[in-house]
């Protein structure tokens, strides 16, 4: 409950002014309406009339800052932008480079096809005597033929091709008893063709089909992610394919024909940090700080991830897929690569913190605009606080759950955790998670600080209404001061 309020006197019958909008006039004897008016003596608004007080409820979008941060603002984005189109256009590859395909992994052709019939048979027959069957055991995640402990007869698949030149044509695919993929009569797969290989030998199934229930799943999700987020909602999805577009279209066929990795990485990264902030958050000086926020720890996360990757005499060059795409493209910095990736994997999270910072600080703000920019950090990086526990455990066990096989190795190696922990294998992944968490951490105080003095630093112009949130009262002396509510 407010108690009295000291003002100065005013004469009985204020003079006439201009006819007030909704919402923008006195408050009457309960007063809820919203803003204040423009009459009374010192201070920086008016008061309500009467013996009551006027509440303002601010739910729209936080009020713009001064022409002159707008400014010095601009003078700091607009040159990085500028230098992120430059990038683009210069850095911009005409697409992957062609080369003579190897037949290994997925490097070599696909067809779609449907598995027509699966009967019982022998495994010594279907498997020509115990050999390896027709096939690759590798897509149904089987052993060899050859195994005296069998868990009951092999199954023969007649598989028909669905698309390209030998479509219609059909092949037998022998499925060993303790494979961990069995193929069922009509289900969609994945074959592989060498056309160099025999014709019996040509065609062997690989995968399963999953664009169903893969695109299913997706819309799913976009349904969910526009229902809650309505036009936001929207915003994001757009901001989304965006991205998808930026790395695959820019950074993938950038890297492949011999650009820097690192380099591709800052500009397609910086590329997706504006185009999802300002899509997502609008144009805003709000937003241009949680770009500053990202960006500053960006160049952290670059620089620590350099340096302990050389330090770490991290090769990048760590697994069969690796191995196969330095062996296509021996050009390629496969250390710059890993770092690169470090970057990119820690920019979504980085996004979440920064402009979470910058919207507590702004409605800190908001709520009391006589606090001080030392006051609103201490404040914020109290909220800011919180988000660090969770935030960095979320990107811990992000990279967990993408590295859990890695992990068992911890489990089931002889030789003592440090030694595996200091594995290329292991420490590669380490190093990953500690950089993107230590560039998490760092965007908090930054974010926060960058914001405090953002919005502390600002200049209303003369006549303008005081912020949503606060009322200045006069007091005896001719000075006002600010109530809040």
């Amino acid at each position: 409950m407010i108690g009295p309020v000291t003002t100065t006197q005013q004469p009985p019958h204020p003079p006439p002014g201009p006819p007030h909008r909704p919402g923008s006039g006195p408050g009457d004897g309960h007063g809820h309406g919203h803003g204040h008016g423009h009459g009374g003596h010192g201070g920086h608004g008016g008061h309500s009339a009467g013996g009551g007080h006027g509440h303002s409820h601010s739910h729209g979008p936080a009020a713009p800052v001064s022409k002159h941060l707008r400014k010095v603002i601009a003078a700091i984005l607009i040159p990085f932008s500028a230098a992120v189109v430059v990038g683009l256009v210069v850095l911009w590859p005409g697409g992957a480079p062609s080369h003579q395909r190897t037949g290994v992994g997925f490097d070599r052709q696909t067809q779609q096809a449907t598995v027509t019939t699966v009967t019982s048979v022998s495994c010594q027959v279907g498997g020509a005597g115990g050999q390896d069957p027709v096939g690759d055991p590798s897509a149904t995640g089987g052993a060899p033929a050859a195994q005296e402990d069998r868990k009951g007869p092999c199954k023969k698949a007649t598989v028909r091709v669905d698309t390209g030149k030998d479509k219609g044509r059909t092949f037998t695919e022998l499925v060993q008893p303790d494979q961990t993929r069995q193929l069922h009569q009509g289900d969609k797969v994945v074959v592989a063709y060498e056309p160099k290989a025999p014709r019996e030998l040509q065609y062997a199934v690989t995968d399963l089909n999953r664009t169903f229930p893969m695109a299913l799943l997706a819309g799913i999700f976009a349904v969910a992610v526009v229902v809650v987020g309505r036009l936001r909602g929207v915003m994001a999805l757009v901001a989304l394919a965006v991205s998808f577009l930026v790395l695959t279209l820019f950074i993938l066929p950038a890297v492949l024909q011999g650009s820097n990795p690192l380099l591709v990485a800052v500009v397609g990264a910086s590329a997706i940090m504006l185009i999802a902030l300002y899509m997502c958050h609008g144009l805003s000086a709000r937003t241009s700080v949680a770009v500053l926020g990202t960006l500053v720890s960006l160049v952290l996360i670059g620089v620590l991830g350099s340096q302990f990757i050389g330090w770490a005499a991290l090769t990048g060059n760590t697994d069969d897929n690796t191995g196969l795409i330095h062996g296509l493209y021996p050009s390629i910095d496969m250390s710059g690569l890993l770092l690169a990736g470090v970057i990119i994997g820690s920019l979504g999270v980085l996004d979440d913190v920064t402009v979470t910072q910058t919207s507590a600080v702004w409605e800190l703000h908001e709520a009391n605009p006589s606090m001080g920019w030392r006051g609103l950090y201490r404040a914020g990086i109290r909220i800011g606080r919180d988000h660090i526990a969770s935030v960095v455990n979320t990107l811990v066990l992000a990279y967990a759950g993408a590295a859990l096989p890695l992990l068992l190795l911890f489990s089931i190696a002889q030789s003592g955790v440090g030694t595996v922990a200091t594995s290329e294998l292991v420490a590669e992944e380490i190093v990953r998670t500690l950089v993107g968490s230590i560039g998490l951490v760092a965007s908090v105080p930054v974010t926060t600080a960058l914001a405090a003095l953002v919005v502390s630093a600002d200049r209303p112009a003369p006549g303008t209404a005081a912020p949503a949130g606060a009322q200045a009262v006069a007091a005896p002396g001719g000075r006002g001061r600010r109530r809040k509510h």
